[in-house]
Formats: C-alpha cells, sequence, structure tokens
C-alpha cells in the first residue's frame, strides 16, 4: 500500500457495509443498503474509486457492473490509521503517546503490570 489516507466519514460508512458483507458488492447493491442518503449512482461511484484509489479496496473492471473487495481487513485498516495517528503526532514514539494519554499523571502499579503483561506478551508474538 503507498502512503496512508485516513478515510473520509462517508468512505469509512461505505467500508464498514462492505466489510460486514464479507462478499463483494456492486455499486447498485449499496445504492440499495444505504437507500436513506438518496446518492445517486455517481456519488457513490465516486467513492468507491477514492477508496480503491487509496489502497483500501480493489476492483474488478472485466465485467459489468464493476465489482468491488476489500483490499485490507477492518482491523488493518485500524492498525494503519493508530501507526500513522503515532507516527503525525508522537513521532512513533509509543511512550510519548502513552504520556499524552494519560494526561502526564502517574499510573497506578495495577495499570503498570498489565502494561508489563502486554508488552511482554506482544515481544512473545514477533
Amino acid at each position: 500500500m503507498k502512503k496512508f489516507e485516513k478515510m473520509s466519514d462517508s468512505e469509512m460508512e461505505i467500508m464498514k457495509v462492505i466489510w460486514e458483507l464479507a462478499a463483494p458488492v456492486t455499486v447498485a447493491q449499496l445504492l440499495d443498503i444505504f437507500e436513506s442518503r438518496k446518492w445517486k449512482t455517481q456519488t457513490m461511484a465516486t467513492f468507491l474509486s477514492r477508496l480503491t484509489d487509496k489502497g483500501f479496496l480493489n476492483v474488478t473492471k472485466n465485467k459489468k457492473p464493476n465489482i468491488y473487495i476489500p483490499a485490507v481487513t477492518e482491523q488493518k485498516y485500524h492498525q494503519l490509521e493508530a501507526q500513522n495517528l503515532l507516527n503525525l503526532m508522537y513521532d512513533g514514539s509509543l511512550q510519548n503517546f502513552l504520556s499524552a494519554l494519560h494526561g502526564g499523571e502517574k499510573i497506578n502499579i495495577t495499570e503498570v503490570e498489565e502494561l508489563k503483561k502486554w508488552f511482554e506478551g506482544a515481544a512473545k508474538d514477533e
């Protein structure tokens, strides 16, 4: 995947439906699902094109209608988004992020122990 680009709220709404369906989809199917939004065919096609350009969808154009399938899982997207946030705002430092998240206040010993266990488990997975 090229440089990470965050999804817009509407793009995320569409991707959540696509991930939930867990099957290839067409513009027409998505328009039916989002009927209450009253989006036009071109609007949906634009969203799908953007998602494809950002690397989140793959499209099969050799058949009509075009078929769209996820290029990343929802979990992978959230992982990419979190890593991007960490890099942009905290220079890639988890310590800086946790410090900001906790407001600079001291954490209690229970939280320290839980974090230690979590980090030890994560290190074993590598």
